[in-house]
C-alpha cells in the first residue's frame, strides 16, 4: 500500500531542506559587526631627568642603561663642585656627591663607593720607584692643597707651598707637573687630569673619599627611584 504521507517522513515530522528551509535560504543574512580594535595607548611625554655630578664620579654605565630603558626621558647631566654639592640638589633630581654631605632629614643619601687616594709627581720623581707609597715617604715633600680639596689630608713633615693654594685640581695637577710639589687627590681625579709628564701612586694609609647618590626626599619620583635601580644593578623587570 503506498505511503501517502507526502514529504512528510516517519512520524509525520517534515523533512529537512522542505519549504521552511527554502524560505530561510532566501533571507539575506545579517551582517556582522566589525569587532573593535583597542584604541593605540599614546606614547608617553617626552621629560627630561637632571643627573648633578662631582667631578670625578663616573656615571657613565648608568646613564647608557637609563637610555636603553627609558628612550623618551631625556638625560641631562650637570657638573656641580663639592663645595656647593647641598645646594646643587636644589637644582637636580638626582646627584653623585662625595661625603661628607650636609645631612638632614630633608635629604636621602645612598653610600655606593669608595675611592682610593693617590699621590700625583712629576713622571721623573724619586717617588715613581714605588709601587705604592705611605704618609711617612711625603716627609720633606712640598704638598700642594688645591681650593677644591676633598680629602684634607695631613702629611706629618710635609712642606707647605710657598704660593697660594692653587684654584682647582687640574691647576693643581699643571704645577706638578712643572716639577714644584705633589697633590693627594682620589682616583679618578687623577685619572681625569692625567698627563705624560706627571704619574701617581696609591696612598696606602691616606683618606678615602666616598661617592653617593643623594637627592632630596620631596623630590622622590618615580624616575628617581628607576634611576637609584639601575645604580643598584636592577634589571627592567625587577620590582622595587
Amino acid at each position: 500500500m503506498a505511503n501517502g504521507s507526502g514529504s512528510r517522513g516517519r512520524g509525520g515530522a517534515p523533512r529537512r531542506g522542505g519549504p521552511a528551509r527554502a524560505a530561510a535560504k532566501g533571507r539575506p543574512r545579517p551582517t556582522p559587526k566589525p569587532s573593535r580594535r583597542p584604541e593605540p595607548t599614546p606614547p608617553p611625554e617626552p621629560r627630561a631627568f637632571r643627573l648633578g655630578a662631582v667631578p670625578g664620579a663616573t656615571p657613565g654605565k648608568w646613564i647608557g642603561v637609563w637610555r636603553e630603558r627609558l628612550p623618551h626621558v631625556s638625560l641631562e647631566l650637570r657638573e656641580i663642585a663639592v663645595a656647593s654639592q647641598r645646594d646643587a640638589l636644589d637644582e637636580v633630581d638626582v646627584a653623585l656627591v662625595r661625603l661628607p654631605v650636609e645631612s638632614s632629614d630633608d635629604v636621602h643619601v645612598i653610600e655606593l663607593y669608595e675611592e682610593l687616594p693617590v699621590v700625583v709627581m712629576v713622571a721623573e720623581s724619586h717617588l715613581t720607584a714605588a709601587e705604592e707609597l705611605a704618609l711617612a715617604d711625603l716627609a720633606g715633600e712640598v704638598v700642594i692643597v688645591p681650593a677644591d680639596d676633598v680629602l684634607h689630608t695631613e702629611v706629618p713633615d710635609a712642606v707647605p707651598p710657598a704660593f697660594a693654594p692653587p684654584a682647582d685640581t687640574a691647576e693643581a695637577i699643571a704645577t706638578v707637573a712643572a716639577g714644584v710639589g705633589v697633590v693627594i687627590v682620589p682616583m679618578s681625579l687623577a685619572r681625569a687630569h692625567q698627563r705624560r709628564d706627571v704619574d701617581y701612586r696609591v696612598l696606602t694609609d691616606g683618606p678615602r673619599s666616598t661617592v653617593a647618590l643623594a637627592w632630596l626626599r620631596e623630590r622622590t619620583t618615580e624616575d628617581v627611584e628607576t634611576f637609584v635601580g639601575i645604580v643598584r644593578g636592577r634589571t627592567a623587570r625587577s620590582s622595587r
